[in-house]
């Protein structure tokens, strides 16, 4: 279906246009009909569908110029905030709106002069707050609020916030709500907060054909060798390696930049500027290994990437899920790569009960290395960047 069959305004057709944006995705076919009428939705999809364009051409559409904000967007990450506000702001090129972006970890001041004039705020629920709290954001006027990724909003903890936020919007509102999971907490929303919300369901998986899942059974001290080892052998586009913690996240890119790949880590330890430079170095291609932590990870939205690394196995089959859907969107082919060791046996059981991988055979010789983890080990060993090699 195309995008000039549904009653949208021609200055956001025009946008939609000059991004080359014909025809609709999954997601937009089914929920932009509903949307556009107004209806409250909940809609489940995965990462890389298009559900940006979903929720931000209806904004656009009602939103109207010059009248204060009138439409707000949550998102769990800054990072995601920035990607959205974007995405809406290429929407409504044409329609001469202005959209702020308010998140934490940045000055305030810009974000309250942006805000006087805004009518889109897309931002994270805790600097939302803040502006609530310092009366430099009204929301009164609010016409549609839109929820997005609201399952990593809630693993986030941002429940609380959420709700806040929530109780100071005009009850005559549209909500629309976007997650990839469906727990508890979200049903729980949708009856509080919702009006007879159409759910809407996409493909959730990527198909076989595009996406191939392979895991390595290995020694622990032999993980950081077969990682260099399949990058070496792989070589990659863009490649995304997950870690479980920020401190691994460090060892596997000194490890990796040691070993002559480019590789650099973001994870919440770094500052907002500091991430910011790294991502952007991402998209543009260098480094082409991001190593990072599933925290820093939510919500990015990278186009190409190539190959999934999963250094550290997630905890459940909805986190695979997650981080996998950052490779083979948009109908490209992609690889998800898990390197396991015993210790990691228990949860990766739990994610073959949905998810079917196969198991990979190396065709080269890991060479073992101690990952350094704050316990004294026993035997000779060298330091080697921020782990310990045999």
């Amino acid at each position: 279906m195309k995008f000039s069959e549904l009653n949208i305004d021609k200055n956001i057709l025009k946008s939609l246009s000059e991004m080359g944006f014909t025809d609709m995705t999954d997601i937009q076919e089914k929920t932009l009909p509903v949307a556009m009428k107004g209806d409250d939705l909940i809609a489940q999809a995965m990462t890389g569908s298009g559900k940006t364009a979903a929720f931000g051409i209806p904004i656009v559409q009602h939103v109207e110029h010059g009248k204060g904000v009138q439409s707000i967007v949550l998102t769990p990450t800054r990072e995601l905030a920035v990607q959205v506000a974007t995405e809406i702001k290429k929407f409504s090129k044409n329609s001469h709106l202005r959209t702020a972006m308010v998140y934490g970890g940045v000055s305030i001041e810009p974000q309250i002069f942006e805000l006087r004039n805004a009518e889109i705020v897309v931002g994270t629920p805790g600097r939302v707050l803040d502006h609530m709290q310092r009366g430099t954001i009204k929301l009164t006027k609010i016409k549609i609020l839109v929820l997005d990724e609201a399952d990593r909003m809630l693993d986030m903890g941002f429940i609380d916030d959420i709700r806040r936020i929530i109780s100071a919007l005009p009850e005559n509102r549209q909500t629309m709500l976007f997650s990839a999971t469906m727990p508890d907490e979200i049903v729980y929303i949708a009856k509080r907060y919702m009006k007879n919300p159409m759910r809407i369901k996409t493909q959730i998986h990527i198909s076989k054909h595009l996406l191939k899942h392979i895991y390595y059974d290995v020694k622990h001290d032999e993980k950081l060798s077969v990682l260099s080892g399949l990058i070496e052998k792989e070589k990659p586009s863009l490649a995304i390696v997950f870690c479980g913690t920020r401190r691994m996240a460090n060892v596997v890119e000194r490890y990796l930049q040691n070993a002559k790949i480019e590789a650099r880590a973001i994870h919440g330890g770094l500052t907002q500027q500091q991430r910011s430079h790294v991502l952007d170095g991402f998209h543009r291609g260098r480094p082409h290994i991001l190593v990072a932590t599933d925290v820093a990870a939510r919500g990015l939205d990278i186009k190409n990437v190539s190959h999934i690394f999963n250094f550290d196995v997630p905890k459940t089959a909805e986190d695979y899920t997650h981080r996998t859907g950052r490779t083979a969107r948009f109908g490209k082919t992609g690889k998800a790569m898990t390197i396991l060791s015993k210790e990691d046996h228990e949860a990766f059981r739990r994610i073959l009960r949905y998810i079917e991988i196969e198991r990979g055979t190396l065709n080269f010789k890991p060479v073992p290395v101690r990952m350094h983890s704050g316990n004294r080990e026993r035997g000779p060993r060298r330091r080697f960047g921020n782990s310990w090699e045999r």
